[in-house]
C-alpha cells in the first residue's frame, strides 16, 4: 500500500505540472493574439498549425499511447482556438449572402479556424421539422418557413461564438435582420453571377435555380435582393477570385476593424 500511495503521490505531482502548463500555454496563446492585433498580423495562420502536427507526429513515433496522447493535444489545440475566439469575437458572426456566394464554406473554414459551431439554419429547421425545407413550405406554407427562422435567430441571442449560416431569403425579413443584430456582427459574402454559376453548375439541389442557370436569371434575382442585403450588412465581403483561407482572414479583418470604429 506504501508503494500504492508513492504512486499516487507522483501522478498528482505529474497532473499539477499539466494543469500550470496549461495555464502557461493558455497565456501564451492570449499574449500572441494581442502581438498580431497589435502588428497587424495575419489572424490566421495554417503553417504553424501544420508545423505543430508534424513536430506532434514526429515526436511520437514508436511511443507508447501514442495515439491517446495525440487526442489530449488535439483537445488543447481545440481549446486554445476557442480562446482566441472568445477574445476576438464576443457575439455571433451572421453570414448572408446569394446562393454559391460561399456561406457554407466560410462557415467552416471558421469553424475549423476557432473552433466555433456552425448553425446552418436551412439544416436545422428542416431537422427539427422532420422534412425538407421544400416539404416544409409544400405543406405549411412560406410563412411558417419564415417564422421558423426568425424564432431561431432569437434563440441564438443566447449564444456567443456561434457561425450561422443564413438561407438567402433569412435578410428580406426586416424582422430576422433586427433579430439578427441583436447579439450577431452581419456579414454579406458576395460574387459575380458568373461566379455563382461556375460555383452552383453541378449543384442540382436548389430548385430555384435548376432550371435557371443563366447568367440574367441570377443577376436579376440579385439585383431584386441587393438593397435588402447590403442594408442589413454591416460589412460586405467580395469573394471573386479568392482563396477560403483569404476570405475568411478578410472577414476577420473587417470584423476587428467594425469593432474598432
Amino acid at each position: 500500500m506504501e508503494d500504492l500511495e508513492l504512486l499516487r503521490a507522483d501522478l498528482a505531482q505529474t497532473d499539477e505540472i499539466l494543469l500550470n502548463t496549461l495555464l502557461m500555454r493558455n497565456r501564451i496563446v492570449e499574449q500572441i493574439m494581442n502581438y498580431k492585433e497589435q502588428h497587424h498580423l495575419n489572424i490566421l495562420q495554417p503553417k504553424q498549425e501544420e508545423k505543430q502536427e508534424k513536430w506532434l507526429e514526429e515526436s511520437l513515433k514508436d511511443k507508447k499511447h501514442a495515439e491517446e496522447i495525440k487526442a489530449v493535444f488535439k483537445a488543447v489545440v481545440k481549446n486554445s482556438k476557442k480562446i482566441q475566439a472568445r477574445k476576438l469575437f464576443d457575439y455571433n458572426i451572421v453570414l448572408i449572402g446569394f446562393m454559391g456566394a460561399g456561406k457554407t464554406t466560410i462557415s467552416a473554414q471558421l469553424s475549423d479556424a476557432f473552433a466555433m459551431q456552425v448553425i446552418e439554419m436551412d439544416q436545422i429547421i428542416a431537422e427539427r421539422e422532420g422534412m425538407t425545407v421544400s416539404d416544409i413550405f409544400e405543406i405549411y406554407g412560406e410563412e411558417y418557413f419564415r417564422n421558423a427562422e426568425t424564432n431561431l435567430l432569437i434563440e441564438m441571442q443566447s449564444r456567443t461564438n456561434v457561425v450561422i449560416s443564413c438561407g438567402g431569403g433569412v435578410p428580406l425579413r426586416e424582422r430576422n435582420v433586427v433579430e439578427m443584430r441583436k447579439n450577431g456582427k452581419v456579414v454579406l459574402l458576395t460574387a459575380k453571377p458568373e461566379t455563382i454559376l461556375d460555383r452552383l453548375k453541378d449543384d442540382h439541389s436548389r430548385p430555384l435555380l435548376e432550371n435557371n442557370k443563366n447568367v440574367d436569371f441570377v443577376q436579376n434575382l440579385m439585383e431584386k435582393r441587393r438593397e435588402k442585403y447590403e442594408a442589413a450588412a454591416d460589412i460586405v465581403i467580395v469573394t471573386d477570385g479568392k482563396s477560403e483561407m483569404e476570405i475568411c482572414e478578410e472577414v476577420i479583418q473587417r470584423l476587428l476593424d467594425e469593432e474598432k470604429a
